[in-house]
């Protein structure tokens, strides 16, 4: 433990590079279990104050994996204070709409039935050209086409058509649709994944029955798919 110091002078090269192993492992480590509780999403998804706090993150915890001159806590500890404020924040935005608002802002409506409300745009700093290729990656080549068109927090856009523009759905025509349930892959690779049979609501036995059924061994297993109703797909491996 000595070796965390910035005492180098009388330590070999092989040693620095173990150091500097154990450091990035341990730093590594340590980055996952923060991010795991500022909780999931996709950057995408990300709110401004939480794309902020997972930049800094990483750059932080950088500098103690490049430098092992520097104690290993000097990458712990801001981090830990910057997961801590990020958790503080978003327990007070839960509770506080209007500390949400100042930190994530709030949905701009920029178009309103078929028209560009401008003002909007000029306020998102937002061009036509950028709007022009969010409709198009929703199916939608004409703003006439478009009810109303918001610029939600996370700069993603959600759109909603005219109702003649509108694809009809089965409850427009009177027909009752069959509810498919969820099917997820319970065996992949030879392996049995609990938490996919509990989507499903089935068991390991479950599974292993109609494997036994096929005559196929689990380990011959490539990829197999379950449902509630139980309907399944099995694709042995090659």
């Amino acid at each position: 433990m000595r070796y965390i110091g910035s005492n180098y002078a009388n330590i070999s090269n092989g040693d620095v590079m173990i150091i500097s192993i154990i450091r990035t492992i341990l730093l590594y480590a340590f980055v996952i279990l923060a991010v795991r509780l500022m909780g999931k999403r996709q950057i995408s998804d990300m709110q401004p104050s939480e794309l902020v706090i997972t930049m800094i993150v990483s750059d932080i915890a950088s500098i103690p994996m490049q430098n092992t001159s520097q104690p290993l806590l000097s990458g712990v500890i801001p981090v830990a204070i910057l997961v801590a404020l990020e958790i503080t924040a978003s327990v007070i935005m839960m509770k506080w709409s209007g500390f949400r608002s100042l930190v994530c802002g709030k949905p701009v409506i920029v178009i309103k039935d078929g028209k560009i409300l401008q003002s909007a745009m000029k306020k998102l700093r937002l061009t036509t050209e950028d709007l022009s290729v969010q409709l198009r990656q929703q199916g939608i080549f004409s703003i006439e086409d478009v009810q109303y068109c918001i610029v939600e927090t996370n700069g993603e856009v959600s759109v909603l058509e005219k109702p003649d523009k509108r694809q009809p759905s089965a409850e427009d025509f009177g027909l009752k649709i069959k509810d498919n349930k969820i099917e997820t892959v319970v065996v992949s690779n030879g392996k049995i994944l609990q938490n996919s049979l509990n989507l499903c609501e089935k068991e390991k036995d479950y599974v292993k029955k109609i494997l036994e059924k096929k005559n196929i061994k689990q380990n011959n297993v490539f990829l197999m798919t379950l449902d509630a109703l139980g309907n399944y797909n099995i694709i042995k491996k090659e």
